[in-house]
């Protein structure tokens, strides 16, 4: 395959057409020509490349990821940007894909969008459910969400927890409600229509399997939703608007409000936050499952109103890196 490389010389960039093959067992590195020492140079040069036109079509889509990341990781990096302590080096990445978000994807036409959300939500959806234990496949999720044709051998609950979170998820979307106890309940009542009918604050306390962490006691729920939300009203506008998602996720997940559903909750009103901020929706992957928990479990040290970078850094930075690592495959159009 051929891919472009980026080699950096003091502070001069230098690109160059690469091909990586086996051979005898081996991989062997080649370079095939030199593209330039700027993106625009790269740009220009592929296109007079006759030689591998056949070997750059084929791996069109990582060139043009890379060109395009590649392009407002330059422009973010340019930024007058506040430094994050949370986020650290992380922070232009974390940018870069708002960028293009704003700038590029935004642009594009309602239909081409909604296609992209859809694929999204299919992926979102698979992975969000996944992680509780839902079991149905991701090609027998985009069997359901696209085609409507119903998995066989799976329980209904299975299959109305990914078809709310589609209908859940498309509502948020173009959402300009606040976040309050009534929109908290009002999505997670969403989230498990005609799986549980606990709807509401729970009123007992409850156990949460395999956690290291003692959820919210029943008669300190609303109080610590309470003080949840202060928090939140707090620092919307102190925080970067990921780091406020990620801590708001793990403060809700540790109170632990309801009887079912909290996780998902949590993730759909991480990518609200997002969303209201004007970043892109990302996804917690069901691959990366035990990092997660572990993230979370080592903010459980944090007290609900404190917001120590020691307790929180290893969440925000897997959160920042789910968003960087997908975001150019999931709305690179």
């Amino acid at each position: 395959m051929v891919y472009i490389y980026k080699k950096i010389i003091g502070k001069k960039l230098y690109y160059y057409l690469r091909a990586s093959m086996k051979k005898d067992k081996k991989v062997v590195v080649k370079d095939l020509a030199y593209l330039g020492s700027s993106l625009k140079d790269v740009r220009k040069n592929l296109d007079k490349l006759t030689k591998y036109k056949k070997e750059i079509r084929n791996t069109y889509k990582t060139i043009k990821t890379f060109l395009e990341s590649n392009y407002y990781l330059e422009k973010a990096s340019k930024l007058k940007l506040k430094k994050d302590e949370y986020l650290d080096e992380k922070l232009v990445e974390t940018e870069a894909c708002k960028e293009h978000y704003i700038k590029k994807f935004s642009k594009e036409h309602e239909l081409t969008k909604k296609d992209f959300f859809k694929y999204f939500l299919i992926e979102f959806a698979y992975n969000t459910t996944s992680i509780e234990g839902n079991t149905i496949t991701l090609k027998e999720a985009r069997n359901l969400l696209e085609e409507g044709l119903t998995p066989k051998n799976r329980t209904l609950r299975e299959i109305f927890d990914l078809q709310n979170t589609e209908k859940v998820f498309f509502e948020i979307l173009n959402s300009k409600k606040d976040i309050d106890k009534d929109f908290i309940v009002n999505l997670h009542k969403k989230l498990i229509e005609n799986i549980d009918d606990r709807i509401g604050f729970r009123r007992t306390d409850v156990r949460v399997l395999k956690s290291r962490f003692k959820a919210s006691p029943a008669k300190y729920v609303i109080t610590d939703i309470n003080l949840l939300l202060k928090w939140y009203n707090d620092n919307k506008k102190k925080l970067h608007p990921l780091v406020l998602a990620a801590l708001f996720h793990h403060k809700f997940e540790k109170i632990h409000p309801f009887y079912d559903g909290n996780g998902r909750t949590g993730r759909m009103l991480l990518n609200y936050i997002l969303i209201r901020n004007n970043y892109p929706p990302l996804i917690i992957r069901k691959k990366f499952r035990k990092e997660y928990l572990n993230s979370l479990g080592k903010a459980d040290e944090s007290p609900l109103k404190e917001t120590k970078k020691e307790d929180y850094f290893e969440l925000v930075q897997y959160v920042a890196n789910e968003l960087i690592t997908n975001y150019w495959n999931l709305f690179l159009v």
